[in-house]
């Protein structure tokens, strides 16, 4: 019985030392290299993409300032009196702040102006909307005392850094001679011509397109403050 014990004992004790030969083995593999392999080269604490221009801080940078290569805000939705932007983006460039506020040496700010804001600018019960790239604007309109159900259809474009939309037809739902007759009255009364509002000045309208949420906007600026 004493044999068997002893012997049943030395058989678990090389078990347990083949399993610490074998996990000494595996963590000697996994922490070193094969012999004459070049060992790989570390990140050093410099390296990354090139530096913009702007990744030079200004060498007139006063103690109460902080000066920000990039900036970067995503917000869903912004509000502020009388405006509504959503999906906005905005990106600074070289951003100095400090006591007297902070200013963007570069900025440029994507934003979706929703149909509904441009809507209510032309009155009530006026329905914009996408067709194909082109926007639509149908509203009711009143010519001669007569009220009108009016469908323009036209593309947006930037004027004087505003957003336009010049219809370039109108239908009036009647035979194509009236409609032609009372195109040049009722033009003006579906015509978008919209001021982004809500975003910091010194921001221009650069670019617009139709989307089928709103009108996505491009606007860009150099030394802009960042205040509303």
């Amino acid at each position: 019985m004493v044999l068997k014990r002893a012997k049943d004992w030395l058989i678990g004790a090389a078990g347990m030392m083949l399993i610490l030969v074998i996990a000494i083995a595996m963590l000697w593999w996994a922490v070193s290299d094969p012999a004459g392999r070049e060992p790989e080269s570390l990140p050093s604490s410099g390296s990354g993409p090139d530096l913009s221009p702007d990744a030079q801080a200004p060498p007139d940078l006063r103690e109460d300032e902080v000066w920000l290569a990039d900036v970067v805000l995503d917000a869903g939705t912004v509000v502020t009196r009388g405006s509504v932007l959503r999906d906005v983006r905005a990106v600074g460039r070289g951003v100095t702040t400090g006591p007297d506020g902070s200013v963007a040496a570069r900025l440029t700010v994507d934003a979706t102006v929703p149909f509904e804001a441009v809507a209510d600018e032309l009155g009530e019960g006026t329905d914009v909307r996408a067709d194909g790239g082109r926007a639509v604007v149908v509203r009711t309109v009143e010519v001669l005392g007569r009220e009108l159900r009016v469908t323009a259809t036209g593309t947006v474009e930037v004027e004087a850094g505003r957003l336009v939309v010049e219809p370039r037809s109108i239908d009036i739902g009647g035979p194509d001679l009236l409609s032609e007759a009372t195109a040049a009255v009722v033009r003006r009364l579906v015509t978008i011509e919209h001021d982004i509002e809500g975003l910091p000045e010194g921001l221009v309208l650069q670019d617009v397109a139709v989307q089928d949420d709103g009108f996505r906007a491009t606007l860009r600026g150099e030394d802009v403050a960042l205040v509303p």
